[in-house]
């Protein structure tokens, strides 16, 4: 039996959210942050772009932020609290030792080394969706980790929905032996 090669994997986004507890005046925000965008009309929210770590972060008049796009776990926890720093400047007191960050979801590229025949997986894959003439990757869900994968048949699949690299890889491994059982 042919040896499965270990799949790669890459860290594509990382979103992270927290809430400060206490309202933000958007509008004095939106004074101090040179790279922020704020159309109520259309998003409620203030959108920022830090440069370092790269991100985009949402911030709501309710004191909610959610920072999407970056590449670690340690990069995303960087962006909210450098979020934080910037929201104190317009004077709301925030105490950033009690600032729980939470990891709302982890992306990931993985490339598994071999293809994938997605017209026969379609059909032995439970929890599937396979609509080649609207997309073309399969859709499987599985339940522990809860995660969600796009497959192609190329051998690239998409992990999302993992709250940490733990249950990317974990996830990764039981799709790795559901697959080598139906082959």
């Amino acid at each position: 039996m042919a040896r499965i090669p270990r799949p790669r994997i890459h860290i594509e986004n990382v979103v992270a959210s927290a809430s400060i507890g206490k309202t933000i005046p958007i509008e004095r925000l939106l004074e101090v942050l040179e790279a922020s965008e704020y159309e109520p009309e259309q998003f409620p929210g203030l959108v920022f772009r830090l440069e370092k770590p790269r991100v985009a972060s949402l911030i709501f008049r309710s004191g909610k932020i959610i920072c999407v796009g970056a590449r670690s776990v340690k990069e995303a926890k960087e962006a909210v609290r450098e979020v934080v720093r910037r929201i104190k400047r317009v004077g709301v007191k925030v105490n950033e030792e009690e600032l729980e960050i939470k990891i709302e979801n982890v992306v990931a590229a993985v490339e598994l080394g071999y293809e994938l025949n997605l017209d026969a997986l379609a059909f032995k894959l439970e929890d599937s969706e396979y609509e080649p003439e609207q997309f073309p990757g399969l859709v499987y869900r599985i339940d522990d980790p809860k995660v969600a994968f796009l497959l192609f048949s190329s051998g690239r699949v998409i992990c999302a929905g993992a709250k940490t690299i733990a249950e990317v890889k974990r996830a990764i491994d039981v799709l790795q032996r559901k697959l080598k059982s139906l082959s």
